[in-house]
């Protein structure tokens, strides 16, 4: 009868361990590239314990540790088993070299004779970007693509925001198979342009507006953030050059030109003698007029050409002198 009783007192002490109750989820969080060790909360395995370790909500054996046998084997999953190792004292599970695709649910089953006892842990490896918001510029009419670096989602879920997080544009969460994009926010005007990548977590906006333009934040379960900087472009229209004379002239030996373009925003206009810039002006304001002169002889040869640009485009209109310049018996010839 001592010897019951001195068992089913040596069986609570090990099931009350100071490890956690059983279903207690632990996080843990580590930067991409290094190593994270999953305690088992053992100070040293037991004779005829065996330790199992599992990866993901189907619950994949990825290591384990046999005492009686003395054996420690890892099942293939991934490109885990190479970089997994076990302690074989404590039955600790040390994960090296993280990657992205290691984030998950780790599940760590100690067998005993008699009893078994589960603690799971929740592992986000994060990305480490740069704080600067990555920077894209595109058309209006185009599409852009706003990448989430990864390859593959495991048991994540991710978000994208427009606008420092004022609004909800898009979410997956791969757990719960769910997938949805918010593309009423705004009054619609996401409506039909947001197609969310199911195995990569990537955004793409289709048939962009300027109205579009502005920073698109992305954040994990794993801890990553990534800030996306988007400027949308107006189509440019092709500079105007016309005569800034009403008349011919008899006196003069030059002529005076004006290039003009109306209801630009963010560009520069400039004025170029073959490759060599002559002049230029450039405005940020929205929806404003331009004009730039330029005063040519009216013998010129060279050629002459007005440009408006942005980043990522340009118009050009090229001088004909003969048609815009001419002196008074020029237009009487005429």
């Amino acid at each position: 009868m001592k010897k019951m009783f001195l068992k089913f007192v040596l069986c609570c002490l090990y099931l009350w361990r100071p490890v956690g109750a059983f279903g207690h989820l632990r996080h843990v969080s580590v930067k991409e590239g290094d190593s994270v060790t999953l305690n088992s909360g053992l100070t040293e395995i037991q004779t005829d314990d065996e330790i199992v370790w599992r990866f993901g909500y189907n619950g994949f054996i990825i290591a384990r540790i046999n005492n009686v046998t003395k054996s420690i084997s890892y099942d293939h999953y991934w490109s885990l088993a190479e970089r997994l190792k076990l302690d074989h004292q404590t039955g600790s599970l040390t994960i090296t070299n993280s990657r992205i695709l290691d984030s998950g649910i780790y599940e760590v089953e100690i067998r005993h004779s008699s009893f078994e006892t589960i603690y799971r842990f929740e592992v986000g490896v994060y990305e480490v970007f740069p704080e600067k918001e990555t920077e894209k510029s595109v058309l209006e009419g185009d599409s852009v693509a706003l990448h989430t670096g990864r390859t593959y989602l495991n048991d994540d879920w991710i978000q994208w925001w427009f606008l420092k997080k004022n609004y909800l544009i898009a979410e997956l969460n791969v757990p719960e198979d769910r997938y949805i994009v918010y593309d009423d926010v705004l009054d619609g005007r996401f409506r039909d342009r947001l197609n969310l990548d199911k195995h990569t977590g990537s955004l793409t906006i289709t048939n962009l507006t300027t109205q579009h333009a502005g920073v698109y934040d992305l954040d994990f379960n794993t801890m990553s953030r990534r800030s996306f900087s988007l400027t949308v472009y107006a189509h440019l229209p092709v500079p105007v050059i016309s005569s800034n004379s009403s008349q011919c002239s008899s006196s003069s030996s030059s002529c005076s030109l004006l290039c003009s373009v109306v209801n630009v925003s963010d560009v520069t206009l400039s004025w170029y003698k073959g490759n060599s810039l002559l002049s230029s002006i450039s405005v940020s304001d929205l929806s404003i007029s331009l004009s730039l002169p330029l005063e040519v002889e009216y013998q010129d040869k060279n050629t002459y050409s007005c440009v408006i640009n942005n980043p990522i485009s340009n118009q050009t209109q090229h001088l004909d002198i003969s048609k815009l310049c001419h002196t008074c018996s020029d237009s009487l010839k005429l």
